[in-house]
């Protein structure tokens, strides 16, 4: 069974590895003057043995292959599916795994939300297990089963994308090597190091002002600590734009939600470094960083196979859109038979690995205009796609009215937006609303019957 620990752990216990120098960086990160309020604690917890697996797992995945045969499967994939169904609960009281892998029945979120432990195998140290919670816009919470080393393994396909771009991290002791940002009115926030560079500094912060001694401090404290990375998703990337902060990092990763290529334009200008959209979900971890001269999210791990879906679970026809569905991945104490993501694209084959292109987060929704002709969301986030716009909503009503919710900051944009949007509805009327600019939202809602695209 998968628990969270009793008892709060010693710093001993999260940073298993620390040194001198290391000690040094959590105290400056933690004590500088302009330092947020840190609400939390965390570490990396891993034994030196672990560090030493974790380099070697990086230098293997930033040079693996990753793909398999148009109309293929992985060679990895048969033995993947037999321990699978021997090691894992809910797997194994099915009986043989069946003849054909396409005759496994997909699983989805709800599976997990009703219960994680039957998903988690039977090898699986439980001593040294963590876990945490995911909501997301779905309704149904996550309780995700995780290592230490499952969440060391990300900085690997960070870095992967990152080599796609040609960007190379040099941060080491003494130095912050990555900032996470959040924006929300309740953040888990922390300071930790990270061992597979040697000690550099990691930080998860939160821009709200309520985190902060004064608001003028967020500018300064970034400035200071001057990170390489600064990782976060487009709300907390649309605050950071209104801090005078003058540091430049080395790049910029935006992840957990659309990120419009208008508003990536923005930011690479402002800050003058690539800023990567990355694919990522709480499951699995990195899956694609969209590359454009490749035509969409290239795929970054070399153990994950990925198949589109249709409603009834067959697999679609080749450049046909439907649920991505994920099989494999990194984390060994969650292993994934055909999960069923709730996100949607289609595949294609690049010359170095497959692509999800047109990738587009939950069910797709259509919406109708005033003539009575259909329009997909897909076509609306095309018609959007050049403004600065860090999120949004489109939201029809049972009449037909169409809402476009923007956060107060973008409103300038309204009148640019409805113009976008004219050609897809003509003249049917606009509305323009006002979004809390730290509300993650659903980006199209439709209160019409036959939605569904």
């Amino acid at each position: 069974m998968v628990t969270q620990m009793s008892c709060e752990p010693t710093d001993a216990e999260r940073f298993p590895t620390i040194t001198e120098d290391g000690r040094r960086m959590l105290k400056f990160m933690r004590e500088h003057p302009a330092a947020p309020i840190y609400r939390n604690q965390s570490g990396n917890r891993l034994t030196a043995e672990e560090v030493e697996e974790l380099s070697k797992f990086e230098t293997q995945t930033r040079h693996a292959t990753v793909g398999w045969p148009a109309k293929g499967l992985p060679n990895w994939l048969p033995e993947f599916v037999e321990q699978t169904f021997e090691t894992v609960p809910y797997y194994r009281d099915l009986g043989s795994p069946p003849i054909r892998f396409e005759d496994i029945r997909p699983i989805n979120r709800v599976d997990f939300a009703r219960d994680i432990a039957p998903f988690v195998p039977d090898h699986a140290d439980l001593r040294r297990m963590i876990n945490f919670r995911t909501t997301g816009t779905t309704g149904h919470p996550l309780l995700i089963a995780s290592h230490p080393v499952v969440a060391g393994r990300y900085l690997a396909f960070h870095k992967r994308a990152m080599d796609r771009f040609g960007v190379g991290l040099t941060h080491g002791a003494g130095q912050v090597g990555v900032i996470l940002l959040g924006y929300q009115r309740k953040c888990f926030t922390y300071v930790s190091v990270t061992p597979t560079m040697n000690e550099s500094g990691l930080a998860k912060i939160n821009l709200h002002e309520d985190d902060w001694r004064h608001a003028d401090d967020r500018a300064l404290y970034l400035d200071t600590m001057a990170p390489e990375v600064i990782a976060g998703d487009p709300i907390s990337f649309a605050e950071l734009l209104k801090l005078p902060m003058r540091h430049k990092p080395r790049v910029m990763i935006s992840v957990s939600m659309m990120l419009l290529p208008g508003f990536r334009k923005k930011l690479e200008e402002r800050f003058a470094c690539p800023v990567l959209d990355m694919y990522s979900l709480n499951e699995v971890g990195p899956v694609g960083v969209f590359d454009a001269n490749a035509g969409g999210h290239v795929l970054l791990q070399p153990n994950l196979y990925v198949e589109i879906l249709d409603n009834n679970g067959n697999r679609v026809k080749p450049g046909q859109r439907g649920e991505i569905t994920l099989t494999g991945g990194f984390n060994f104490c969650l292993p994934l038979l055909r999960y069923r993501t709730g996100d949607f694209a289609s595949l294609s084959f690049g010359v170095d690995a497959p692509i999800l292109v047109g990738l587009a987060g939950r069910k797709p929704v259509r919406f109708r205009a005033n003539h009575g002709s259909w329009i997909n969301n897909i076509d609306i986030t095309h018609a959007l796609h050049p403004l600065a716009l860090p999120h949004f909503r489109v939201h029809q009503s049972a009449d037909g009215t169409i809402t476009l919710s923007l956060p107060t900051g973008t409103l300038p944009h309204a009148t640019a937006a409805c113009l976008a949007l004219k050609p897809l509805f003509g003249e049917q009327l606009i509305n323009v609303a006002t979004l809390r600019s730290e509300d993650k939202v659903i980006q199209y809602m439709s209160d019409l019957e036959e939605v569904t695209a």
